[in-house]
């Protein structure tokens, strides 16, 4: 099939939010490059700006920070591939200086030029928001119970490639690390996945696509 000369060229079907909120058109190459750079940056920065947003539970010294809430939303609202470059682009921001980690920190490395503790689970945040990603194309963010099951399986990868990484570097026992690492922050995960739950299906009702199947 051609297009007709001033033609517009076809959407592509939403498969993703961010296919509704800002959507791909179907032959606009240059246009649909210059999407895909918008949402990766902006899915970046906005890790970013959650990973300097922390607060201190009562019953734990480690703070808890938005960073993963950020890294699991990017990853559903964008898609796998998308999803995936954004979190490389943000590893790769903060491993050349830009204080993009949590505190305002950044590197790989730490003072004495040791690989930083938080590595695994900056490269688990790349593999979870492919995973979930891939996950939310296949429609597990448009009901309650799979958008649970997808933010629960973001977050066991992120803990399955960071705890190990953090005991190894920071020479922790594996009971420590699995505590410290990962136990501490159950809490704030669930909150995470009640609210996923509740609000990503809600959010595909809102545009009129919740509702559709396969």
């Amino acid at each position: 099939m051609t297009t007709q000369p001033g033609a517009i060229a076809p959407r592509i079907p939403a498969v993703t939010l961010a296919d509704v909120a800002i959507p791909a058109l179907g032959r606009a190459q240059a246009a649909n490059w210059l999407r895909a750079a918008l949402l990766v940056v902006g899915g970046a920065g906005l890790t970013a700006l959650s990973a300097q947003l922390a607060w201190q539970a009562p019953w734990t010294t480690v703070p808890y920070t938005g960073q993963t809430a950020a890294v699991l939303l990017v990853g559903t609202v964008l898609g796998s591939r998308l999803g995936l470059a954004s979190m490389a682009l943000y590893m790769i921001a903060g491993a050349v200086g830009l204080g993009v980690f949590s505190g305002g920190s950044s590197g790989l490395f730490d003072a004495t030029g040791a690989l930083s503790g938080s590595v695994g689970y900056l490269a688990g945040f790349i593999v979870a928001a492919g995973l979930v990603g891939r996950l939310a194309e296949r429609r597990w963010d448009r009901s309650p119970v799979r958008a649970a099951g997808l933010m629960v399986l973001g977050n066991l990868v992120i803990y399955v490639i960071g705890v190990p990484v953090l005991a190894w570097t920071l020479g922790m026992s594996a009971g420590d690390a699995l505590f410290y690492g990962a136990i501490v922050f159950v809490p704030w995960d669930a909150f995470k996945v009640v609210v996923a739950a509740g609000l990503l299906p809600l959010a595909w009702r809102a545009v009129g696509s919740g509702g559709a199947r396969r």
